[in-house]
């Protein structure tokens, strides 16, 4: 095989033969391992006390993969790690059944293969708690080297494409994937403790809709009909509260056909959840009690360092849109509510713009340019145009805005909230403006018309609230993470030169 020709693998599979001649088979589908390297290394913490430092009455069962072996004539010394910990393992020739130490242990086993032992803890003569091995069982034969130690994985595509490889090699990545599955985790719990109910929606939509962006599309075969890919799970979980739920979450894979970069991936992750009888105020106060337990169940200070910023997760704030343009951004006071100043601000400072752009996208505009990467603590930035905000509530003083806030932190955008738009009429005059938009103004990201969500709501809706919280972009925070591919486990890479070719061939 061409993915084995390499010298150092036919080596490995040498010897994988030569175990299987003598019987050994070197894929094991046994193990007798009862204890992790973690509660050894606890349970066994009190040797270091004792005056012989071992204990020849406690023998227990670990296995591992290994990751150092230093051969010492009749004796060795391995470090062994499972997804717990390291594990220093001493093995003696005399302590093995006769022969396997020089013939089957020194020849055929090496780092990276994954093995069994049983033994008994000791302290070594360095104050090393260890195993003291008295039998040792190869589990699993790798035929394909690990990384030098000392180096590690240098290239980080590499570390994307074969995120198996930077696991096995970097404890820190586990310990990130770890804090993202406990935030997940967490999050289930916090809000049905609240009493919301978990519930799930269809990933392939009929019409392209929950939010304002370009989806993937694909083919429903026995229907004869394209589907697009979930953009956002909203309208249905919108749905079920105007079916009578009060309470709603899911947590979802979200996909948009959109660029890459340090903050987005075609597929992330997110929860949105509706609440009756709320508003987008009442978002705001929850969105805290949310932070607030994720952080005494992560056990983690409140301020956390951020590349070189520090972020402090207990002050939040809170600022309109248009006040932010003034105040944060320094956009002169007098143009932001004036839409040909706004365009002649941009030309002024040579930045893109789209006369086409009603005064709210342009507003939109002013904020990315000069707000948003500004925004280092937990900042609520509320009252939105509706121009851009075509599923959200008027608000009712200043019909020209929404009830509606984003919460950024560290410069990003974290979450969405607002009070929902449940008037039937007025969601049929948004979708006809987004429509409009599409067609006249060249937005290919407008949201497309759905009729059957208006007839959704003329059924009427409770006043209802309801938020997204990107799950990525919070791990990124949580975890001093500064991609977003570092966060996903696999994160969508551009195919390699090979991988390109294979798939013409089949296309051919």
């Amino acid at each position: 095989l061409i993915l084995f020709e390499n010298k150092y693998i036919q080596q490995r599979i040498e010897k994988a033969d030569k175990l299987r001649e003598v019987g050994i088979n070197p894929y094991s589908n046994e193990s007798s391992r009862n204890c992790s390297v973690a509660k050894f290394l606890n349970v066994n913490s009190d040797i270091e006390q004792t005056e012989e430092k071992r204990d020849e009455t406690r023998v227990y069962i670990v296995a591992g993969r290994i990751k150092l072996f230093r051969l010492m004539g009749k004796a060795s010394f391995l470090k062994i790690e499972d997804e717990s910990g390291m594990l220093q393992i001493y093995v003696a020739r005399d302590n093995l059944a006769e022969g396997f130490y020089n013939d089957i242990f020194k020849k055929n086993i090496e780092v990276g293969d994954i093995i069994e032992v049983s033994g008994y803890p000791f302290v070594t003569g360095h104050g090393e708690l260890s195993l003291h091995a008295d039998n040792l069982k190869i589990l699993t034969k790798a035929i394909s080297p690990l990384p030098e130690k000392f180096h590690g994985i240098q290239d980080k595509e590499l570390r994307y494409r074969q995120r198996y490889l930077d696991l096995i090699m970097n404890s820190d990545v586990r310990k990130t994937f770890h804090t993202r599955s406990k935030v997940i985790s967490l999050t289930r719990r916090f809000f049905e403790d609240k009493g919301f109910l978990e519930v799930e929606t269809p990933m392939m939509h009929p019409i392209a809709g929950g939010a304002n962006a370009k989806p993937f599309v694909t083919h429903h075969n026995a229907l004869g009909i394209d589907r697009f890919l979930r953009i956002a799970p909203e309208l249905y979980l919108k749905r079920c509260i105007v079916g009578g739920f009060e309470a709603v979450f899911e947590i979802n894979r979200c996909f948009r056909n959109e660029g890459m970069d340090a903050t987005h991936n075609p597929e992330f992750t997110s929860i949105e959840f509706y609440w009756a009888y709320k508003t987008y105020k009442d978002l705001i106060v929850l969105t805290k009690e949310y932070f607030e337990y994720l952080f005494e169940h992560l056990d983690l200070p409140t301020v956390l360092p951020y590349g070189e910023l520090k972020i402090d997760f207990a002050n939040f704030t809170e600022i309109p849109l248009i006040q932010s343009l003034v105040e944060i951004g320094g956009v002169p006071a007098d143009i932001v509510e004036d839409k040909n100043k706004i365009i002649a601000f941009m030309k002024e400072k040579n930045l893109e713009v789209n006369d086409k752009m009603n005064i709210g996208q342009l507003q939109g505009e002013l904020f990315d340019e000069y707000v948003e990467a500004k925004l280092i603590n937990p900042t609520f930035i509320t009252e939105y145009p509706v121009e851009i905000s075509p599923l959200a509530r008027r608000n009712d003083e200043k019909p020209h805005l929404t009830d509606r806030f984003e919460l950024f932190i560290a410069g990003k955008e974290i979450a969405n909230a607002f009070s929902e738009l449940n008037d039937p009429i007025d969601q049929l005059q948004r979708f006809e403006g987004q429509m409009a938009a599409k067609e006249c103004g060249g937005d290919d990201e407008a949201h497309e018309m759905d009729e059957d969500f208006v007839n959704a709501l003329s059924y009427g809706m409770a006043p209802t609230a309801g938020q997204g919280i990107g799950i990525d972009r919070l791990v990124m925070m949580l975890t001093n993470e500064h991609s977003i591919r570092d966060v996903l486990l696999f994160p969508a890479m551009k195919p390699i030169k090979q991988e390109i070719n294979l798939h013409d061939e089949e296309q051919a």
